[in-house]
């Protein structure tokens, strides 16, 4: 009882008032929710993402072990989704953002201060979440852009177009400048940190506006769904993969709890950007994290008998 307290107290609480915030401005001054958006997709993600991969500290063997799981848990739960989807009668653009919603889950600002709770700020479990977060942003940047946009003008321009988004290059940049060391002024590195220490705070701004812009629907049945695959299933399809693959100690149960996660803040934002769907895309994201106060709690009480 008292580490339920706990993890509502510090995690998901201020999850929920950074949200009422951006509802209750959007209610009041009626905010243009495309450029919230496109603000956290060419500046602030790019800038989160560069500046903790320079941060991090690379070791391949665990670097490996933990791309090997991730590749695994994305082809596994693509193919549920994806059949889901199909069998719900879903158009092809709804079945993407139904897909994504499921494939793309909240490994930053929910995943990184579970993590942080759970194993006391220990920086190998830290540095395995952030590896998360990592792959999943390089994987929603590129596959989840390209699957929105694929419909609407093509699979080649899709693809020609991610190599105009900043993430791409912020993410080589985070990575090069790390392996070889170099060192980044201080006139760069200051900005920097403050564009990512916003990252988490506009994201979930971003997505009060959009909840404040939703009317909800009759037929909640996909929505539903992927909440459930989401929170109960992918947990669970996660624990075989790590069964299967051996992983054991701290990196199975840091990469258990990761995967019980709820659907990304910003697979919204990129419905909304493009426009795909973004109240599904956004109603998906909301009440999984809704739920999620409920089935993140089991899934660390459930690391904790099995991994340690």
């Amino acid at each position: 009882m008292t580490e339920l307290v706990i993890i509502a107290k510090d995690i998901i609480l201020p999850i929920f008032i950074l949200l009422m915030i951006g509802f209750i401005i959007q209610r009041k001054f009626s905010l243009d929710v495309q450029t919230l958006a496109r603000l956290n997709i060419y500046f602030l993600v790019p800038g989160f993402i560069f500046v903790r991969l320079y941060e991090t500290t690379f070791n391949f063997s665990i670097f490996f072990q933990i791309f090997s799981f991730f590749v695994m848990f994305v082809i596994v739960l693509f193919v549920v989704a994806h059949m889901v989807g199909r069998m719900l009668g879903l158009d092809p653009k709804r079945k993407t953002v139904f897909t994504n919603s499921v494939v793309f889950y909240n490994s930053g600002n929910y995943g990184v201060p579970v993590n942080d709770l759970v194993f006391k700020s220990d920086p190998f479990a830290m540095s395995i979440q952030v590896i998360v977060l990592t792959m999943q942003n390089i994987f929603l940047f590129s596959y989840g852009i390209f699957s929105l946009r694929q419909a609407d003008i093509g699979k080649v321009r899709a693809l020609l177009g991610y190599f105009r988004m900043p993430v791409l290059y912020a993410m080589l940049a985070g990575i090069l400048l790390n392996i070889f060391s170099v060192p980044i002024p201080e006139f760069i590195w200051v900005p920097a940190n403050y564009i990512a220490d916003a990252m988490v705070a506009i994201a979930l701004l971003t997505l009060g506006a959009q909840v404040a812009q939703l009317k909800i629907a009759k037929q909640l049945t996909s929505v539903y769904v992927s909440v459930t695959i989401r929170l109960l299933i992918a947990p669970f399809i996660a624990l075989g993969i790590i069964y299967a693959f051996g992983l054991s100690g701290v990196l199975a149960q840091a990469l258990f709890i990761s995967a019980a996660m709820p659907t990304s803040v910003n697979s919204a934002v990129i419905a909304q950007e493009y426009n795909n769907h973004p109240q599904l895309a956004a109603q998906i994201v909301l009440f999984s994290t809704l739920m999620s106060t409920f089935t993140v709690t089991l899934i660390i009480f459930l690391s904790r008998v099995l991994f340690t």
